[in-house]
C-alpha cells in the first residue's frame, strides 16, 4: 500500500488526524469554540493560545477544532447523500433505457449546465442561509456528475454474460440491477465520491464565507475565515482555519489519487 500509493497513506493519515482532532476538541484544548475573553482580543501565535486569538478572544485553535466537526460533517454528508441518490438514478436510468433515461439525462444537462457554486448559492438565498440549507443546495447540484457516471457504467456492463445468467433466472429488473450491476460499478462510485470530498469542503467552506452557510458564532471554517478577512494585520484570524481547509482538501485528493490508482487495472502496481 504504501509503495503504491504513499501519498494516499498521507493523505489518510492528515484525514484520521483531522477527524480524532474534531472529536476529540474537548480534551485537546481548555477553551470552548465560543469562549470569549476580551481583555485577550487579536493575541498572536503564543503558548496559552497556539493559534492566537480573534477579535473577540475566543481561541483560534480551539475554533478550528470543533469547527472541523461542522465542515468535515456536511462534507462527508453531501458526498454520501449525492453519490448514493445519484447512482441510484443514473444506474437505472441506464439499466431501464427508453423515456426514464431521456428524462435523467435531461435533467442532468440542466443542472450541470450552470456552475455548481453559482446554482448552489442561488437555492441557498432562495432557502436562507444555514448550513443545512446548504448542505441540501450542494447535494441538489452535486448528483448529476454521479449519475451519469453510473448511467455509463451500467451501460458498459449491462449486456455482459453475468447480467444475461441473472435475467434467464428470473430475476426481477430491481434486483438485478441490486445485487449483480451496482455492486460491480461501486468501486468507481467510490473513487469519485473519494475525490469529491475535498470539492465540498471546499464549496461548504464558501457558501460560508460569503454569509449563506454557517452562521455567527458557529465555528465553521470558511466562516472564521470570512471573519478575518478585514483583520490582515492580525493574520492569524483567517490563516489557522484556511490553512485547515488547504490541508485537508489536499488529503482527500491524495486519497482520492491512489484509491483510482489502485482500482485501475491498467495502473503501475496494480494486479
Amino acid at each position: 500500500m504504501w509503495r503504491r500509493g504513499p501519498a494516499g497513506v498521507v493523505g489518510g493519515v492528515v484525514v484520521a488526524a483531522w477527524a480524532l482532532a474534531a472529536v476529540g476538541a474537548p480534551v485537546l484544548t481548555p477553551y470552548g469554540s465560543d469562549e470569549q475573553h476580551l481583555q485577550e482580543a487579536l493575541q498572536p501565535p503564543s503558548v496559552h493560545h497556539l493559534g492566537g486569538t480573534d477579535d473577540l478572544g475566543r481561541d483560534i485553535l480551539a475554533r478550528v477544532l470543533y469547527g472541523g466537526r461542522y465542515t468535515l460533517t456536511l462534507a462527508l454528508s453531501v458526498v454520501v447523500v449525492a453519490g448514493a441518490t445519484g447512482t441510484l438514478i443514473g444506474g437505472a436510468s441506464g439499466y431501464l433505457g427508453r423515456w426514464f433515461d431521456e428524462g435523467v439525462m435531461r435533467a442532468t444537462e440542466l443542472v450541470m449546465a450552470f456552475p455548481a457554486i453559482i446554482l448552489a448559492m442561488a437555492i441557498v438565498v432562495a432557502l436562507g442561509p444555514g448550513l443545512l440549507n446548504a448542505g441540501l443546495s450542494m447535494i441538489l447540484v452535486w448528483w448529476p456528475q454521479y449519475a451519469r457516471l453510473a448511467r455509463g457504467e451500467v451501460l458498459a456492463v449491462k449486456h455482459l454474460e453475468y447480467v444475461e445468467a441473472a435475467t434467464a433466472l428470473g430475476q426481477t429488473s430491481w434486483g438485478i440491477l441490486r445485487r449483480t450491476i451496482l455492486p460491480n460499478i461501486l468501486p468507481r462510485m467510490i473513487v469519485l465520491a473519494t475525490i469529491d470530498v475535498g470539492a465540498a469542503i471546499a464549496t461548504g467552506a464558501g457558501l460560508s464565507f460569503l454569509g449563506l452557510g454557517a452562521t455567527p458564532p458557529t465555528p465553521e471554517w470558511g466562516a472564521m475565515v470570512s471573519g478575518g478577512r478585514d483583520l490582515l494585520a492580525q493574520w492569524w484570524v483567517a490563516t489557522m482555519p484556511g490553512l485547515a481547509i488547504f490541508l485537508t482538501v489536499i488529503a482527500f485528493n491524495f486519497i482520492g489519487d491512489a484509491a483510482h490508482d489502485m482500482m485501475d487495472p491498467k495502473s503501475p502496481g496494480t494486479s
